[in-house]
Parts: C-alpha cells; sequence; structure tokens
C-alpha cells in the first residue's frame, strides 16, 4: 500500500485501506478466525508489517467468532480506543452479534468488519449469502455495507468515528468479497470522535441542587472512564467529600479503601439520600430505575431527588422522574460542577459522610465471616477472602459468570480506574475468555484475574486454546458450584422446586484447562484456596483454579434484573 502523508491520501485494495483506517484511529490488534471472504484485511495487515509500520498490525486468531468479538468489545473498555473484530460472511457474522449487542448496551466502541458474499453474485444462492446489516442495525449504532473498493477507506473512518464518539458503541460494516479484493484510493480522517458541550446553565442548576443537599449521593458509572473522566470525578470527591458509589467501569474511579466510597453501605446510602447524582451510567435495574428511598426507607419519608448526567442527550433517563439533568463532556460538566459549588458556601455534608463511613466498617465487620469461612462445601465469599488481597494495585478483574460474580462486586474494590470488566445490563455470559486475551493484550505488564461461574466456563472455555497459542497468561478462578446458580434459587422461589437448574457434580474443569495446554488444579478445602492462587499467579501459564462451592449459598440480591 502507499501513501502520502502529506495529504493523507492511501492506495492499495481494500483491505489495506481499512487496515490503514484502523491503524490511524489508534488498533493494533484485528480479533479474528480465519475466513476467506475477509482474507484481504489478512493481506492488508501482513503487508503493513512487511512494509515496517509500527505498530505493526496483531493478527488474534481465535476459536470461536464471539470471542474475537467479546475481545473487541473489551479492548475498546479498556484502551478507550475502538477494538476491531473481523468477522467472516454469514455464520461468522451471525456468531459475533452477542457481543456488538454487549456492545451497545455498555457504551463500548468497537468497529466490526464483516464479510459479505460477492456482489457480482449476489441473488443467486453463493456461500454464506445474507444481507447483515438489517440484522444487525438494532443492536449497533450503524450497521451498512460498503460496495465498492472507493468506498472503503471513507466508510471506514467514519465507523471508527462514529464508534469513539458520545455516546459510543459498536458499528458493523460489511464489504463484498469481489469489492475486498479491487483496489482504490481514499483520505482518512484524524482519527478523533466527536463529543457534546454541556449546557453551562444546566450544571449550574445541578450545582444548586448539591449546595441545597442535606444527604446527597454521588454514583459514578462506565462513561466516566470512556469519557476520560476519570481524574475530574476524583477532584471533584475529594473536594467535596460527597459519599460515591460506583458502577461498571466507574468500580476505580474512587480508589478502593478511599473514605468517600460508600460500596458497603449501599442500601444506607441510597436508602437515605435526598438527592441522587448519577454520573455516566444509565437509571436501570441496577439503579431501582431511578428511584431511591421513600416512605417507608428515607428519614424524610420522601424519594431522593434525582439528577442524571450523560456524555450525549440520548443517554438522559426518559422514564425516571429528574430534579435536573445534563449531557455533554464529562470533564466539562464535573470541574463546572465542581467550580461552580466552590463559589458559593461550601456544603456540608461532615455528619452524613461520617454515618456512612460507620456503616460501612460495620459491614466490614460483618463480612469477615464469610471472608474466613471455613465451610464445607466451600461458601463462594471465601475465596474473596483469599483473593483481594492477592490483588495487585494495577489488577484487571473479569466477571463472567452469574451468582460466583455478584459476590466479586460486593468484595471486589479495584484501587485503579480501568481494571474491572463485567458484561454491563445485557447480562450476557460467555464474554470471559475474550475479555482475558484483550486484557492481556491490552496491559501486558498487569495481573489478570478472570473469575468464571462453571456454567459461564461451557460458553467459551475451549479459547483456553487461544491464550496458550498466543503465549497470554491470564489467571482463571472458577466458583463451581454445579448448576445456573443464578436460576436455581428464584426458581424453587417461584415454584417450590427447580428444573434444568442443575450442571454434572464437580467436573474438573482444570483437566480441560490443562488438555489444552495450560495448568490448573480443583480446590475442595477452603485452606487451600490461597496456596493455589500462589501457584496460579506464579505460573506463567493460563491457569484455572477450579473451587468446589455450595449450591446453597446463593448471593442475597435486591433484583432479578426485572
Amino acid at each position: 500500500m502507499s501513501e502520502q502523508s502529506e495529504t493523507s491520501e492511501i492506495s492499495g485494495h481494500s483491505g489495506e485501506l481499512a487496515v490503514h483506517v484502523a491503524r490511524a484511529h489508534g488498533v493494533e490488534t484485528m480479533f479474528t478466525l480465519s475466513g476467506a471472504h475477509v482474507f484481504p484485511m489478512y493481506d492488508g495487515a501482513v503487508k503493513a508489517q512487511q512494509a515496517g509500520v509500527e505498530p505493526p498490525m496483531r493478527l488474534l486468531d481465535v476459536r470461536h467468532e464471539q470471542t474475537a468479538a467479546f475481545a473487541a468489545e473489551a479492548t475498546g473498555k479498556l484502551t478507550r480506543v475502538p477494538g476491531l473484530a473481523v468477522l467472516t460472511a454469514g455464520p461468522g457474522v451471525t456468531n459475533g452479534i452477542s457481543a456488538i449487542a454487549q456492545a451497545q448496551f455498555a457504551g463500548s466502541p468497537m468497529v466490526v468488519v464483516g464479510g459479505r458474499a460477492p456482489q457480482n453474485r449476489w441473488g443467486t444462492g453463493s456461500l454464506q449469502e445474507l444481507d447483515q446489516p438489517p440484522i444487525i442495525a438494532p443492536v449497533a449504532k450503524a450497521a451498512r455495507t460498503l460496495m465498492t473498493a472507493g468506498d472503503v477507506a471513507a466508510g471506514m473512518d467514519e465507523a471508527f468515528t462514529l464508534a469513539r464518539s458520545s455516546h459510543r458503541g459498536p458499528v458493523f460494516v460489511d464489504v463484498p468479497m469481489d469489492a475486498f479484493f479491487d483496489s482504490s484510493t481514499g483520505v482518512v480522517g484524524s482519527g478523533d470522535g466527536t463529543r457534546v458541550e454541556p449546557d453551562a446553565d444546566a450544571i449550574g442548576a445541578i450545582a444548586r441542587l448539591l449546595a441545597e443537599a442535606k444527604r446527597p449521593v454521588l454514583i459514578l458509572g462506565t462513561d466516566v472512564w470512556a469519557d476520560h473522566a476519570e481524574a475530574a470525578a476524583l477532584r471533584l470527591v475529594e473536594d467535596l467529600g460527597i459519599p460515591t458509589l460506583t458502577n461498571g467501569m466507574g468500580r476505580g474511579v474512587i480508589p478502593g479503601g478511599h473514605p468517600s466510597l460508600v460500596t458497603k453501605a449501599r442500601g444506607a446510602a441510597l436508602s437515605g439520600a435526598d438527592l441522587v447524582v448519577v454520573v455516566g451510567t444509565p437509571l436501570d435495574f441496577r439503579l431501582g430505575y431511578g428511584q431511591f428511598g421513600g416512605p417507608d426507607k428515607n428519614p424524610d419519608g420522601a424519594y431522593a431527588r434525582v439528577v442524571h448526567i450523560a456524555d450525549s442527550p440520548g443517554q438522559v433517563s426518559g422514564h425516571a422522574e429528574l430534579a435536573a439533568s445534563v449531557a455533554g463532556d464529562l470533564t466539562t460538566v464535573l470541574d463546572g460542577l465542581q467550580a461552580a459549588i466552590e463559589r458559593g458556601d461550601k456544603p456540608d455534608w461532615t455528619d452524613w459522610a461520617g454515618d456512612l463511613r460507620d456503616q460501612v466498617r460495620a459491614a466490614a465487620e460483618r463480612d469477615a465471616q464469610l471472608l474466613t469461612a471455613e465451610a464445607d462445601p466451600i461458601h463462594p465469599a471465601r475465596i474473596y477472602g483469599e483473593l483481594v488481597p492477592r490483588l495487585a494495585d494495577d489488577s484487571v478483574v473479569i466477571g463472567d459468570g452469574g451468582d460466583f460474580v455478584s459476590f466479586a462486586g460486593k468484595y471486589v474494590e479495584p484501587k485503579r480506574p480501568g481494571g474491572w470488566l463485567d458484561p454491563g445490563p445485557y447480562g450476557c455470559l460467555g464474554a470471559g475468555l475474550g475479555a482475558a486475551i484483550a486484557a492481556r493484550i491490552a496491559r501486558p505488564d498487569a495481573q489478570v484475574t478472570l473469575l468464571l461461574g462453571d456454567g459461564a466456563a461451557g460458553f467459551s472455555l475451549m479459547d483456553v486454546d487461544t491464550l496458550v497459542r498466543h503465549d497470554l497468561p491470564v489467571v482463571m478462578v472458577m466458583g463451581n458450584n454445579s448448576a445456573w446458580g443464578l436460576e436455581k434459587g428464584p426458581m424453587q422461589m417461584l415454584y417450590g422446586y427447580d428444573v434444568v437448574a442443575d450442571l454434572a457434580q464437580r467436573t474438573p474443569y482444570d483437566e480441560v484447562v490443562r488438555a489444552l495446554g495450560g495448568a490448573g488444579e480443583t480446590v475442595t478445602d477452603p485452606k487451600q484456596i490461597g496456596p493455589a492462587l500462589d501457584r496460579a499467579y506464579a505460573s506463567g501459564v493460563p491457569y484455572l483454579v477450579n473451587v468446589i462451592t455450595d449450591v446453597e449459598a446463593a448471593y442475597p440480591r435486591n433484583t432479578f434484573g426485572i
């Protein structure tokens, strides 16, 4: 491929053009599973390597297209640069749809390039002939076909720009096979996304609500990290001393152990607040649909006023009753709030914050009993009692499971932002191996820990083969209760019985990992969890610690997501 740097004009076949545009947007890894419809994409990456382009476009091949797409989605979350998945036509593309939907729900920037049957044979029944964009459009920011080589450079640039612009999300393009092999020229853009400028008057109105509040709570969500607003959020919290909760990739924005982080007093904070300011996360089932407190909970006998702050207008809640809202660049909003409040009399929330800190300490004391439990079978919480002290400050923790990962949300408080990955509101199992692959590549020197339920492992454990082939050491910790625990308990509650909720007893999934070239062990004694984790982290290979847990020790949840 030739290029003229002074004009940013590029030339080559469609795969070369697409790779050049992806690299201009900061993409360094192409996640894929081999398919002839997308061979030109691979050739584009190889030619860039041969030309000595730095950094090269890494080709990372997996065992199932869902893993490629989940890895791209996680890359977008971790790096805040769109992840790239390249999926062959037909079933290759449809296998990636769950990951695309997850990215849409979570606001993860990613671009999926699909193969497509050749246009010059369209309608004659060629292999895997399927009009894919109409299928994907409902779960993506955009989905379109780039019909000719001349459409590729501009179309790919538009896709990456849209994916990384507020509100972030997935964009799908496919290219007919004949057009993929054709050559053309094009011009690439700046590689930047677009952001929304927030309304200054709306910021001022929220600042006044905060100044008037007696018991405020701040909630920081995934978009605080995605919008590069983590530093502004920490400044605001530390300056005001406002009690704060986090969810999604908002975890770690306020470091674990920070005096203003009141995750362990979540119920008391949300029930007792008179103002809840929610930043960068939807008012969905995880946040009671935006209703906090109430006559039986709140000291005032009222529901809290709610403020919603989002990165773009379309993300502001349309169903909750809001006292105020603003949409736009979150750093601008948070810094604007801090400045506006500092211009007046700084509110004093010392007593409220102190009460919540007391509840955090009391909760930690209660948690200690479960975190050190000697029960047989093992209580899932005991795993976290051993794991949390071993997590490094730079650790990336990935959750892929139901009940077992719910315990992680309760006990794991990251020390740094950008180190927590879960499926988000879409709740899709099977994302874990793709996310682990992405994390090890994006953070090559960090500790990477994948938390797996035994049910979730069935979706993607074969991609341990990918970890092994590409030398990507990851520690996997499994809570193995031989059941679909998140369904078993509720079904028993509703009907007095459960069906289709049990798995094979004590399956040695570690033997699967060993068969694929990794290592692992099964743990049945709580005293052996810690030593097993130490061996895993020291191994330097993909390692599964398969902990047999008590199916009756269900996570005590307040919502089933409906």
